[in-house]
């Protein structure tokens, strides 16, 4: 696996469920903006074109809630930017970014993502 993020490849998140963080939901039971508000920059899992099960099953076993999927495209419409960063237990951890400069995701870039994630 290289650095290099192309616009197909599958980005995916764990997301506490309702239960845990509510704040994380809406009262529909879609998923909010603040799921995607992390300060340390927003952790998720590269799929590096895995299918969406070996994925979810994976993710699964370290993490709690739901998987969640969106594409690198997504990102590149608003702005962020994907950066791997694997770590010593997961070798597809990555985060996404605001941008180059900055960690952070805008309230914008926060929106733009809980409406267009799909659960897995």
């Amino acid at each position: 696996m290289n650095e290099v993020f192309y616009p197909d490849e599958k980005l995916y998140r764990a997301i506490y469920p309702p239960e845990i963080a509510p704040l994380y939901w809406k009262r529909d039971g879609s998923i909010s903006y603040t799921a995607f508000i992390d300060p340390n920059g927003l952790s998720v899992d590269r799929g590096d074109y895995r299918e969406d099960s070996e994925v979810r099953s994976e993710m699964s076993r370290r993490l709690t809630g739901s998987i969640v999927k969106f594409y690198v495209r997504t990102c590149n419409e608003i702005g962020a930017y994907a950066r791997y960063l694997p770590s010593k237990h997961d070798q597809y951890h990555s985060e996404v970014h605001g941008s180059k400069e900055n960690i952070v995701l805008s309230k914008h870039q926060c929106f733009y993502l809980a409406r267009r994630v799909v659960k897995v």
